[in-house]
């Protein structure tokens, strides 16, 4: 049976949790797939930033580019904005027109030398004690149309329902299949990891943020991408080792 591309989307996501190991760096990844998935959408060149919120502090954890962080932050240090709006108000918030939109106009006037002229924050909540929002950026006004803005409402929906079943699984008595079953897809993704950091040169984290845009840009699962470079190197499939 063909499964629908939320619950593919929610497998995607779920395999990315488990390649990262905080929820701040599962955000900075998820942030690259958000970028993706919301340009497709607005037929326009979309980056994605994120806002962690903790308690009442907010701080920008991640983005789908340098830029995309760049502007998230802007939004902290003035203190105000769309997506730090929608964390209040738990709705997306949009800024159709940067130009013209009256209701921040510092960061309006950042914005515009930046040349971002649409912003669309979107809530995202994680559990009870910590939320988040994706920050995303277009070039033009108007980017962001209602079928598009349902559709980042939707794909934040699902990944904080990621987030939550991972905690739920996580913390589940008698998990062993679960265990087992992550173990493995992790044991794909360092693998992988560790030979990108070979071939590249770069750090855990650059190696990891590559192997994420492949598998956005491929459509592919994490796992699966991770899964054909080991079998590329090395002639064999990843496996576990259990001790006995």
């Amino acid at each position: 049976m063909t499964s629908s591309p939320e619950h593919q989307l929610l497998l995607e996501l779920q395999d990315l949790i488990i390649g990262t190991d905080s929820v701040a760096a599962f955000l900075g990844g998820l942030s690259v797939i958000a970028a993706a998935e919301i340009s497709r959408s607005a037929g326009t060149e979309v980056e994605c930033g994120v806002t962690l919120k903790l308690s009442k502090k907010t701080a920008t954890v991640g983005g789908s580019s340098p830029r995309a962080i760049h502007l998230d932050k802007i939004e902290q240090r003035v203190g105000d904005g769309p997506c730090i709006l929608a964390l209040k108000v738990k709705e997306p918030v949009l800024m159709a027109d940067a130009r013209t939109d009256p209701r921040w106009p510092g960061y309006q006037r950042h914005l515009l030398e930046e040349g971002c002229l649409s912003v669309l924050g979107v809530p995202m909540e994680l559990s009870e004690e910590a939320s988040a929002a994706l920050n995303f950026f277009a070039p033009s006004v108007d980017a962001f149309s209602e079928e598009t803005i349902r559709e980042a409402d939707r794909f934040a929906e699902i990944a904080g329902r990621a987030v939550r079943l991972a905690v739920r699984v996580g913390t589940a008595e008698n998990a062993a299949d679960n265990l087992a079953a992550a173990m493995t897809s992790r044991t794909a993704i360092n693998l992988a990891c560790g030979i990108i950091m070979g071939q590249n040169r770069c750090s855990q984290g650059e190696a990891m943020g590559i192997l994420m845009k492949v598998s956005s840009h491929r459509n592919q699962k994490l796992r699966d991408v991770a899964e054909e470079i080991v079998l590329k190197v090395s002639g064999e499939e990843p496996a576990t080792y259990f001790d006995k």
